[in-house]
């Protein structure tokens, strides 16, 4: 296998629950690279993402995901796997009823991590990558959408991880906001890890081009 491979998806059958959503989905993604899905409301986009992350089983083809042989894996191997990953969501998905920084060091604690002031230092990396170095101790209604969606972000990069997969992650944003979650995930690319952006919205293939995945007819098609 190819070190700089991240991905690595062969012959792959998508499905949820026993319906068959893709077929024979074959796809390489290496490190560094930045990679839209597209696609309409329903064509797999999700379900080929969920897949990735280990919610869908693999049942017909083969999937490497950061080293994980997805056709094999133990449940109890799946929250390593997700180390390795960081996933987006559209709705943010962050606790409401507490700060920025508590809704980080959730995550962390969640994930193995105990050292305080290593956690304090990795808690402010990720905020500065981000863009959001003043705004820990911000409650998430303080916030914007699009600064809700950076923490998301720094949420997902907290355990560095090798694979950012963002579904729909300007669904719920303004065109200026999602223009500049854009521009921070194609930054995120450039040191290394690789990212696949599920969206709908094709008005950031001008300003921001990058190969892209057709999800249309039960198939993925390379544009």
């Amino acid at each position: 296998m190819n070190t700089h491979r991240i991905i690595e998806l062969d012959r792959l059958s998508v499905y949820q629950n026993e319906n068959l959503i893709l077929s024979n989905v074959n796809l390489t993604i290496s490190k560094g690279e930045f990679l839209y899905l597209i696609g309409k409301t329903g064509s797999g986009k999700s379900s080929l993402l969920k897949t990735i992350y280990s919610e869908l089983p693999v049942r017909i083809g083969t999937a490497r995901v950061a080293g994980f042989d997805l056709r094999m894996i133990r449940r109890t191997d799946i929250p390593m796997l997700r180390r390795k990953l960081g996933i987006i969501f559209q709705d943010f998905q962050l606790l409401m009823d507490r700060s920025v920084n508590e809704n980080l060091f959730f995550v962390m604690r969640a994930t193995g991590w105990k050292d305080k002031r290593q956690m304090q230092k990795r808690l402010l990396e990720v905020l500065a990558k981000v863009n959001l170095g003043n705004k820990g101790t911000k409650m998430p209604h303080q916030l914007s959408g699009g600064e809700q969606q950076r923490v998301a972000i720094a949420r997902a990069l907290v355990n560095d991880p090798e694979v950012i997969l963002a579904d729909e992650p300007t669904g719920n944003l303004d065109p200026e906001s999602s223009e500049g979650i854009i521009s921070l995930l194609m930054d995120i690319s450039r040191t290394g890890r690789a990212v696949v952006v599920a969206t709908h919205n094709y008005t950031f293939f001008e300003k921001y081009p990058a190969p892209t995945l057709l999800c249309e007819n039960g198939k993925v098609i390379a544009l």
